[in-house]
């Protein structure tokens, strides 16, 4: 991250902004962080490993506040983790071409627009049965694990609609869900690229992290309350 396009602290407050805004809602904002690292020319090598280092940091927070606020639905929450796990690891040690990651990344960050603008509220289209909920929260773990783990992305943005409108849970227990997801997610993925990338400098990824920290916990704390 010595190349960058911006002043340190000045990307310590966007990163604090967005923070802030997508903790409120269960969410860790990796797709943004994603999405400024690379407006700011950050090598794309060292995207994925910033962003899921503050998905964490984030996400962690984020449950903990869910959790307090009595958000937490364990069943609602376990096929998620144990299907996302190792799809994570195996996304984490993916070395993509540089083209295949900006393609990748543009698709997803283009479906999180529309998320965003186009789909802010959702309503149940079903109400599976126990069966069918489990197999639907393993498919949809799996497919969002890969993806943490290979982008960056945390995937919470994509889980939330999705427990919604297939009936698995109401709002504020997706938001409980998505933080806990981000972070296994994130972690997964940040330990399987470690084992074969170094993490970027501390003396710019601390005041990042440092500033994530306090925004991202007042954002879940207002939003879990």
């Amino acid at each position: 991250m010595e190349h960058l396009l911006i002043a340190p602290w000045l990307l310590a407050v966007l990163f604090g902004a967005v923070a802030f805004l997508y903790s409120s809602v269960g969410l860790a904002g990796g797709s943004s962080y994603i999405a400024l690292l690379t407006i700011f020319g950050v090598d794309y090598v060292a995207i994925p490993t910033v962003a899921l280092s503050m998905n964490i940091v984030v996400s962690t927070l984020g449950a903990w506040n869910f959790f307090r606020g009595r958000h937490v639905r364990p069943q609602l929450i376990w096929p998620f983790l144990i299907s996302a796990v190792p799809l994570a690891w195996i996304g984490g040690t993916v070395r993509l071409p540089a083209r295949t990651f900006d393609i990748l990344l543009m698709i997803f960050l283009a479906i999180v627009a529309l998320r965003i603008y186009c789909f802010s509220s959702f309503q149940p289209l079903t109400r599976p049965g126990r069966r069918a909920a489990l197999i639907i929260s393993l498919l949809i773990g799996s497919g969002l694990g890969f993806i943490s783990g290979a982008l960056g992305l945390g995937g919470g943005i994509y889980l939330i609609p999705l427990i919604v409108l297939f009936g698995l849970g109401s709002q504020k227990e997706a938001a409980a869900c998505a933080a806990f997801f981000i972070w296994v997610n994130s972690t997964a993925g940040l330990a399987a690229r470690l084992t074969s990338q170094p993490m970027p400098p501390l003396n710019v990824l601390l005041p990042l992290l440092l500033t994530v920290a306090v925004s991202g916990y007042a954002g879940s704390f207002l939003g879990a309350n």
